[in-house]
């Protein structure tokens, strides 16, 4: 990029330079520098730096966008003004454009933009309405890409078509590279990371991992977050954006997953009353409202803890029993310490001494014991079984069959032939719902799948301690620290080894119970159509 350094020589702009869409084949920003850097050359001036918004639309106030903002707001240092290769990539926006350039005008800056000769000068009458006139002419053409944009949105929809960003967890199928969308399908990478965390987070039963923990796992495990594996998939570099706990919950809970065509947040309803599909679920729709349930924000008075070490959240106090945090030390590697006392807790006030131990011996004394208490325990994978979805198929049927009765109620379907489909269509809905009830209902819940390896080889592959704590959290450990004083220093308890291999061989036999009797069963399972 070709600039200079500021010398207040009154003409040290800034170029200024936006595309709504970059891809490696646009030649649009090197045209623009060329226009920009004549345009400067042409009044005598040079360039300190370049403002270049890329992937920003022209309808965005230019005050608030990433790379011109904050030169327009004083944030930047010095200069003399801006310089664009047209008005429109200052703005498309009348009313945006011209506060820019009063802005710039009553601050003592100049505005330079190819085509027009020297800066613009608006207490010009001539100057100012043919500024007025560009921006204007800029603001209809982006009127009619929205109006455009809004028409072809109709039109997919109504044929039943994607329009707009591909949703994490799929991706679009073109036959050509430039071509309109041919099909939608799973994304094999992104829909094995997000059924890997619905299956956690169902299979938890602990209460510790939520889509928080999940997304900071994400986040510490290097995994692209959805804008960054978006830009990838379409050749741009990733940006360095983590995973968010809200948008993670959306991606889970959202009817998206089951494959359906969504606008503004709603499935869009085809012919035959009943939501749009166009790719693959990710689950079915049981899976998707036990995911609902469980990522529902919960008041218990605890949360899950998301620190990096192998005891947070499961370390306690020997003489207060509030939990122990990470205690910086000088000079020496950090320990857990009882902090209650210092933090004000009323029921802290007598924590004297607190107790405080360096991290690395804690967690080894904690390993040591766990190993040796629980190492050659089989490990049982906990798996959610969805039961037969019947019922939730039933709800969404009758969920359709209220839609298509409130439209009749609104005045909708009052000719003939609209009638005769409404009738066709709520008889055909009342049929299915009826011919769903006839099947038995299996209850989802979760089921126990032997898996050959021990506590001790999951914890010797387990990626960090984060995911040792996980294991530590499933057979309810709980340390407890106590002061140098005390007989014993630390004590440590879980569940108990022999009660637990009982619960296995139970639910182990009690899956193979239910594994005979579903190969016992005759009856035919209904289809997947509606």
């Amino acid at each position: 990029m070709i600039t200079s350094e500021y010398d207040g020589c009154g003409k040290c702009l800034v170029g200024v330079r936006r595309l709504s869409r970059k891809t490696d084949k646009t030649n649009s920003p090197e045209k623009q520098q060329n226009q920009i850097l004549g345009a400067v050359e042409s009044i005598g001036g040079h360039v300190i730096a370049w403002a270049d918004d890329w992937e920003i639309s022209g309808a965005t106030d230019p005050l608030t966008r990433p790379k011109l903002g904050p030169w327009l707001r004083d944030e930047m240092g010095p200069y003399s003004g801006i310089a664009g290769s047209a008005v429109d990539r200052i703005g498309r926006n009348q009313r945006d454009v011209l506060n820019t350039a009063y802005a710039i005008h009553e601050s003592g800056r100049i505005l330079v933009t190819h085509g027009h000769d020297g800066p613009w000068d608006l207490d010009d009458p001539a100057d100012e309405m043919r500024l007025s006139m560009e921006s204007f002419g800029a603001q209809m053409e982006l009127r009619a890409i929205q109006k455009r944009n809004r028409d072809e949105t109709k039109r997919a929809r109504a044929a039943g078509q994607p329009k707009q960003k591909n949703r994490y967890g799929y991706q679009y199928v073109r036959l050509i590279p430039t071509g309109n969308v041919d099909h939608v399908e799973l994304d094999p990478v992104a829909a094995l990371i997000l059924r890997d965390v619905a299956e956690r987070i169902l299979a938890d039963e602990t209460g510790t991992i939520t889509v928080h923990t999940e997304a900071a796992r994400l986040n510490r495990a290097g995994v692209l977050s959805p804008a960054d594996h978006r830009a990838v998939m379409y050749g741009r570099k990733a940006k360095g954006t983590l995973w968010n706990a809200s948008a993670l919950r959306r991606m889970l809970t959202d009817e998206v997953s089951l494959g359906y065509l969504v606008h503004e947040g709603r499935p869009v309803i085809g012919a035959n009353g009943h939501a749009i599909r166009i790719a693959p679920p990710l689950w079915d729709h049981a899976t998707r409202d036990a995911l609902i349930k469980k990522t529902k924000a919960k008041r218990t008075g605890g949360r899950a803890a998301k620190g990096v070490h192998l005891l947070s959240g499961i370390a306690y106090c020997g003489n207060c029993g509030h939990r122990l945090y990470l205690v910086p030390r000088t000079n020496q590697s950090p320990a857990y310490g009882c902090t209650g006392r210092v933090r004000g807790v009323p029921s802290s006030a007598k924590c004297r001494p607190a107790p405080a131990v360096s991290v690395p011996v804690l967690d080894q004394h904690v390993t040591e014991w766990f190993l040796a208490e629980y190492g050659d325990t089989q490990i049982m994978r906990k798996e959610y079984d969805p039961g037969t979805g019947y019922a939730a198929r039933i709800a969404e049927i009758e969920a359709d069959r209220q839609r298509l009765r409130g439209d009749r109620q609104a005045g909708l379907y009052e000719s003939e032939s609209d009638t005769e489909w409404y009738r066709t269509e709520y008889s055909r809905m009342t049929r299915r719902i009826e011919e769903l009830k006839q099947f038995p209902e299996r209850p989802a819940g979760m089921k126990l799948v032997p898996t050959g390896r021990s506590v001790a080889d999951d914890w010797s592959t387990a990626a960090d301690s984060v995911a040792r704590r996980e294991i530590l959290t499933e057979f309810d450990v709980r340390v407890t620290l106590h002061p140098h004083s005390a007989k014993c220093r630390f004590f440590v308890t879980g569940l108990d080894p022999e009660q637990r291999e009982a619960d296995q061989r139970a639910a182990r036999e009690h899956a193979e119970l239910a594994a005979l009797a579903a190969l016992e069963d005759p009856t035919d399972k209904p289809s997947e159509q509606f």
